[in-house]
């Protein structure tokens, strides 16, 4: 099984929508979080020590998650998607670009 966390900023379109789409996918389990102060649901410490592979949508959000949960990362894969924040809730391309991007990492061979 596989544990894959999404993060974005306000955890409102991008990563609940990835959390979403791989949900479904066999051996894959998946929760999602937000770095910004008003977050629907903010990033904590034990969301990242239970992920295998965090994925975020942009550089800034790696630069923000590797500040402030640093010590929880050790050993993690964290993967920036470069998705950028252009999006509705569940759009087509943005799933499309997700499966594109993250799915790569979460099929197993």
């Amino acid at each position: 099984m596989i544990h894959a966390l999404f993060i974005c900023g306000k955890n409102r379109l991008r990563s609940p929508t990835a959390e979403q789409v791989f949900a479904s996918w066999p051996n894959v389990e998946t929760d999602s979080a937000g770095l910004g102060a008003d977050a629907d649901v903010a990033l904590s410490s034990e969301q990242v020590r239970w992920a295998d592979i965090v994925f975020v949508m942009e550089k800034a959000h790696r630069a923000r998650l590797s500040a402030k949960f640093r010590a929880c990362l050790n050993g993690k894969k964290v993967v920036c998607l470069d998705i950028p924040d252009d999006y509705a809730f569940m759009q087509l391309e943005l799933v499309a670009l997700l499966e594109q991007k993250a799915g790569k990492f979460l099929r197993r061979k």
